[in-house]
C-alpha cells in the first residue's frame, strides 16, 4: 500500500484537533474565576482613587524622566493622528471598544480549540494584572492627557467617543492608573498567545495588534510610553517564570514528517 493513502496518515489529526488534546477545564469554574478576577480588579483600582496630588506630581515625574532618556515625544504620535477628524475618531473608537471584546475573544477561542495554551493565558494575563494592580496603588499616575506640561489634549473628550467622565465624578474606572498599561500589556499577551497557540506562517501579523495599540493608547494622550514599557516588562518576568505549554508528541511528530522528502516518506512507508 501507498504510504501516502494509509489509514494512520489518513487519520491524522489537524492542527484544530492536536489542540484538543489536552482536557479543558470546567467551563462554570472558569467564568467563575475570570469574573473574580475582574471583580477583584475593578475593586482594586477604587482603592486608588482620591491620590489627585500624588498622582501628579508622578506624572511630572515620568514626563521629565522620558525627557532625560530622549524618548520620542508622544506629541509626535498625536500630531499624525490628528491629520483628520476620521482618523483621530477611529484611535478614540479602537481605544474605547476594541481592549476587552479582543481580550475575550482570544480566551473563549483558546478556551475551545488550545485548551492547554489558554490555562496558560489565563495565568499570564492574571499575573500581569495583579502586578499592575500593585503599581496602580502603589504609584498614582495622572495620564498624559491631564498633565499641562505635555501640551497634548484629550482627543476623547473633542473628538468622542470617550470612555471617561471627569475625574471627579467617575466612579467605575481609576483614571489615575496608568502605569503600567493593561491596555498594551493585554494586547501583547493576546499576540504572543495566538503566535505560540497557532502554526501558520502568517501567525506573526497579530503582533501588528500590540503595535496598533500602542500608537492608539500614545496618540490619544491616555498613556506614556513609559506605561507601555514597563508593561512589557512585567509581562516578560511572567512569561519567564510561567512558560507555555510542549508540544504534544503527535504535533512534533507531524512535523518532522512533513520535513521529510516525498521520497523519504514512501520509503518509510514501505518498510512499516
Amino acid at each position: 500500500m501507498n504510504a501516502r493513502t494509509e489509514p494512520g496518515e489518513a487519520e491524522e489529526p489537524d492542527e484544530g484537533d492536536v489542540g484538543r488534546i489536552s482536557r479543558r477545564p470546567p467551563l462554570l469554574r472558569e467564568l467563575l474565576l475570570v469574573a473574580g478576577l475582574f471583580l477583584v480588579y475593578k475593586f482594586g483600582r477604587q482603592l486608588a482613587t482620591g491620590h489627585t496630588g500624588e498622582a501628579f506630581r508622578n506624572a511630572r515625574h515620568v514626563w521629565d524622566l522620558e525627557r532625560t532618556l530622549h524618548l520620542p515625544g508622544e506629541g509626535s504620535v498625536q500630531s499624525l493622528l490628528l491629520h483628520g477628524d476620521t482618523l483621530i475618531h477611529l484611535a478614540n473608537t479602537y481605544y474605547a471598544t476594541v481592549h476587552f471584546p479582543v481580550t475575550a475573544a482570544f480566551l473563549i477561542w483558546l478556551y475551545l480549540r488550545r485548551p492547554a495554551h489558554y490555562v496558560w493565558s489565563r495565568r499570564v494575563l492574571a499575573v500581569v494584572t495583579a502586578a499592575a494592580l500593585v503599581l496602580h496603588l502603589t504609584f498614582p499616575l495622572a495620564p498624559p492627557r491631564m498633565l499641562a506640561a505635555t501640551g497634548l489634549i484629550d482627543t476623547a473628550r473633542v473628538y468622542g467617543p470617550s470612555v471617561y467622565g471627569p475625574p471627579q465624578t467617575d466612579h467605575l474606572s481609576n483614571q489615575f492608573a496608568a502605569m503600567p498599561s493593561l491596555h498594551f500589556g493585554w494586547a501583547l499577551m493576546v499576540a504572543i498567545g495566538l503566535i505560540a497557540a497557532t502554526r501558520s506562517r502568517w501567525r506573526w501579523l497579530w503582533l501588528a495588534h500590540p503595535l496598533l495599540t500602542l500608537l492608539v493608547i500614545v496618540g490619544t494622550a491616555n498613556h506614556y510610553w513609559l506605561d507601555a514599557i514597563v508593561a512589557t516588562a512585567l509581562l516578560g518576568l511572567t512569561l519567564a517564570v510561567i512558560h507555555p505549554p510542549h508540544r504534544t508528541a503527535t504535533t512534533a511528530g507531524r512535523g518532522r514528517e512533513r520535513l521529510l522528502p516525498t521520497e523519504e516518506r514512501e520509503l518509510a512507508g514501505v518498510a512499516r
